[in-house]
C-alpha cells in the first residue's frame, strides 16, 4: 500500500513592487532644476545677447515671454500625454528635446532664431516638468513620497534662487570665449546624461486602460491658458492695448467650455483631458489656489530685487547674485527640514513660514529705508524670507499630492506647475505696475529704492494672502507621519 500523504502546500507569497531606483529622485530633479533654472537665468543674460545680437527691446521681451508662455500654456497638455503614453517616455522625450532647443538657442545667430529656440525650450520643459510630480507620486509612498516633495521643493526653489548668481559666474568665467551663450550651452552635457538616465533607469508609469487623447479639451485649456498668460507676461511691456483686455476676458468662457467639454466626454465614457473629479478634492483645490498665491510673490520679487540690486544699488550680475545667495541658504536649509516640522503640525508648518517671511520682509524694508545702511544690513531679513520660503512650498506640495490618484499623477502635476507658471506671470504683471509707477512719480537717486520699498509692500500683502488661503487645507498632520 503507498503512502498517500503529501507535504503540506507552502502558503502563498507575494512578490512586493520593486522601488523605485537610487538614481530616480536625482534624474527626476534634474528635469524640474533645468526648467526652472531657463526661466530665471536668462535676465542675467540679456544685456550681453542685446549687444552681440543688435537685437531690439521688443525682440529682448520675446527672448524672455516666449520661453515662459510656451512652458506655462503647454503643462496641462504635457501631464496628459505622460498619463497616455508613459511618464518615463515623456520625461525623456522632454529632456532630449530640450538638451536639443537648448543647443539652437545657445548658437543663435540672430534674435530670430534665438526667440525660436526659447519656443521650443518652453514646449520641451512643459513637456518635462509635470512628469517629475507624477513620477514622484507614482514612485514613492508615505513617508518616502514626503522626502521626495521635499527634494522637489528644494530643486525648484534653487534653480529660482540661484538662476542668477550661476549666469553670472557662467558670463564672467566666458568659458572657450562663449559669453552669454554658456547660459544656454550649459544644459548640452547635462541635459543628455539626464536624458540618457531617464531612459534606462526610470520606471514607467501611465494611466491604466487604453485612454485616447482628447485634442479637442487639449485645444480648449491650451487657447484658454493661452488668452490668460500672454496678457500677463506682455501687457505691461506694451501698455496694455486692447487686444490683452480682449484675451483676458476671453479666458474664462474658453476655460468654462473646457470644463463643460470634459464633462460631456466623461459621461459619455471617452477619455477626458483632465480628472475634473480631483477639484472635489479639498486638497487639490485649496493646494493649487495656494500654489497660484505663493508663486504670485516669488518670482515678481525676484525680478524687482535684481533691479533694485543692480540698478538702485549698481552691483554687476554675478555681485548681484551672490547677493540672492543669502536668500538661497535660507531657502536649502529651510526646505530640507520642512517636512519634520510638517509631520508635526501638518499646514500650519506653511504658516509658520508666512511669519518668517513676513518677518523677513518687514527687516528687509527698514534695510532699504536708509541711504546709509549697507549690503549686509539685508542679511538678517534674506535669511528669514529665505527660511520662510522654503517652510512654505515643500509642505504646501505634500499636502497637495497625498490624495491624488496614481492615475491622474501627470495630469495633476501639469495643472499644480500651471498654476505655478500663472502665478507667475500674474505676480510679475501686478509688481510691474507697482514698481514702474513709483519710479516715474519718484524724481532723483532714491527712485528706484522707493519703488523697491513699495514693492516690498504688495509681496507682503500677498504673504499675507498666501496665509489665509492655506487655512482651507485639510488640518490633518501631513502625510508620511
Amino acid at each position: 500500500m503507498t503512502d498517500s500523504t503529501t507535504a503540506p502546500a507552502a502558503a502563498p507569497t507575494t512578490t512586493p513592487p520593486p522601488g523605485p531606483h537610487r538614481a530616480t529622485l536625482p534624474i527626476v530633479l534634474t528635469g524640474v532644476f533645468l526648467a526652472g533654472l531657463d526661466f530665471f537665468i536668462v535676465n542675467v543674460a540679456v544685456p550681453a545677447l542685446q549687444q552681440d545680437l543688435r537685437a531690439t527691446d521688443a525682440q529682448i521681451q520675446l527672448v524672455v515671454a516666449a520661453y515662459a508662455l510656451t512652458y506655462g500654456v503647454g503643462l496641462i497638455t504635457g501631464g496628459r500625454l505622460g498619463d497616455l503614453y508613459g511618464r518615463r517616455r515623456v520625461l525623456a522625450l522632454g529632456m532630449t528635446l530640450f538638451t536639443a532647443a537648448s543647443v539652437a538657442a545657445g548658437a543663435a545667430p540672430n534674435a530670430e532664431l534665438l526667440i525660436a529656440g526659447r519656443v521650443l525650450q518652453g514646449a520641451a520643459a512643459a513637456l518635462m516638468a509635470p512628469q517629475v510630480l507624477g513620477v514622484i507620486t507614482t514612485s514613492y509612498q508615505g513617508p518616502a513620497r514626503t522626502r521626495a516633495v521635499s527634494w522637489y521643493a528644494a530643486a525648484s526653489g534653487i534653480a529660482a534662487v540661484f538662476g542668477q548668481l550661476i549666469g553670472g559666474v557662467l558670463i564672467r568665467a566666458d568659458l572657450f570665449g562663449l559669453g552669454w551663450r554658456a547660459c544656454f550651452l550649459v544644459n548640452l552635457p547635462i541635459g543628455l546624461v539626464a536624458a540618457t538616465a531617464a531612459a534606462r533607469l526610470l520606471p514607467e508609469s501611465k494611466a491604466p486602460g487604453r485612454p485616447r487623447l482628447d485634442l479637442t479639451g487639449l485645444l480648449l485649456v491650451t487657447a484658454a491658458l493661452t488668452a490668460i498668460c500672454l496678457p500677463l507676461i506682455e501687457g505691461r511691456e506694451r501698455g496694455w492695448p486692447l487686444w490683452t483686455w480682449l484675451l483676458l476676458a476671453a479666458g474664462p468662457p474658453l476655460l468654462a467650455a473646457f470644463t463643460v467639454h470634459q464633462r460631456r466626454l466623461r459621461r459619455s465614457g471617452g477619455s477626458p483631458s483632465l480628472d475634473l473629479a480631483l477639484f472635489r478634492e479639498r486638497a487639490f483645490t485649496a493646494g493649487l489656489a495656494a500654489q497660484l498665491t505663493f508663486w504670485a510673490s516669488m518670482a515678481s520679487y525676484f525680478l524687482v530685487f535684481a533691479l533694485y540690486l543692480q540698478q538702485g544699488r549698481h552691483l554687476a550680475p554675478i555681485g548681484s547674485g551672490l547677493v540672492f545667495s543669502v536668500l538661497g541658504v535660507g531657502y536649502v536649509a529651510a526646505s530640507a527640514n520642512a517636512r519634520h516640522l510638517a509631520a508635526r503640525i501638518g499646514r500650519h508648518a506653511v504658516t509658520v513660514g508666512c511669519a518668517l517671511r513676513a518677518a523677513g520682509l518687514l527687516l528687509e524694508l527698514w534695510a532699504v529705508s536708509g541711504p546709509d545702511r549697507g549690503l549686509w544690513w539685508l542679511v538678517p531679513g534674506l535669511l528669514l524670507d529665505g527660511c520662510g520660503m522654503g517652510l512654505s512650498f515643500a509642505p504646501l506640495t505634500a499636502t497637495v499630492l497625498a490624495r491624488v490618484p496614481a492615475a491622474s499623477a501627470g495630469s495633476a502635476g501639469g495643472v499644480l506647475t500651471t498654476g505655478l507658471q500663472v502665478g507667475n506671470a500674474l505676480g510679475v504683471a501686478l509688481i510691474g505696475l507697482v514698481f514702474y509707477r513709483v519710479l516715474a512719480d519718484t524724481p532723483g537717486p532714491d527712485a528706484v529704492p522707493a519703488a523697491f520699498r513699495a514693492c516690498l509692500w504688495y509681496v507682503l500683502a500677498a504673504t499675507a494672502l498666501f496665509a489665509l488661503v492655506v487655512q482651507a487645507l485639510p488640518g490633518r498632520k501631513a502625510p508620511g507621519r
